[in-house]
């Protein structure tokens, strides 16, 4: 599955942004995504999880409250929504894909798609 990831821009502190991720080549619904981070300078963090029916999610602690995750299999799209941002949220955002026999996992040395990145970046 081909992912590609769009949305990322730089937004003030307390602002939102909407993140997408297109996926292609493949049934969608059989794959479980989820969205990462990479600051500079650090590892690739977990943030959010989705099963492959949108009924079951997964949020890091950080973004718990703040963050949602969703997808649309109709039009092969899960989506990051991002409220309350903060300038620790600033950090290069990865759409990621596995197939859903793997249930959920949030160590992105498990994911084997990824989309190429969409940059966020939160001024304080």
């Amino acid at each position: 599955v081909q992912l590609q990831a769009s949305g990322g821009g730089l937004v003030q502190a307390g602002g939102s942004l909407r993140l997408s991720c297109a996926a292609s080549g493949r049934t969608f619904s059989n794959y479980v995504m989820a969205w990462f981070r990479q600051a500079p300078g650090m590892e690739r963090d977990f943030v959010a999880f989705i099963n492959w029916g949108g009924g079951t999610t997964y949020y890091a602690d950080s973004v718990k409250g703040r963050f949602t995750i969703s997808r649309y299999n109709a039009n092969n799209t899960v989506y990051l929504e991002m409220n309350s941002l903060k300038p620790e949220d600033t950090a290069v955002y990865y759409c990621a894909a596995i197939p859903r026999a793997f249930g959920r996992t949030i160590t992105a040395g498990d994911y084997n798609y990824w989309g190429q990145g969409t940059e966020v970046t939160v001024s304080s």
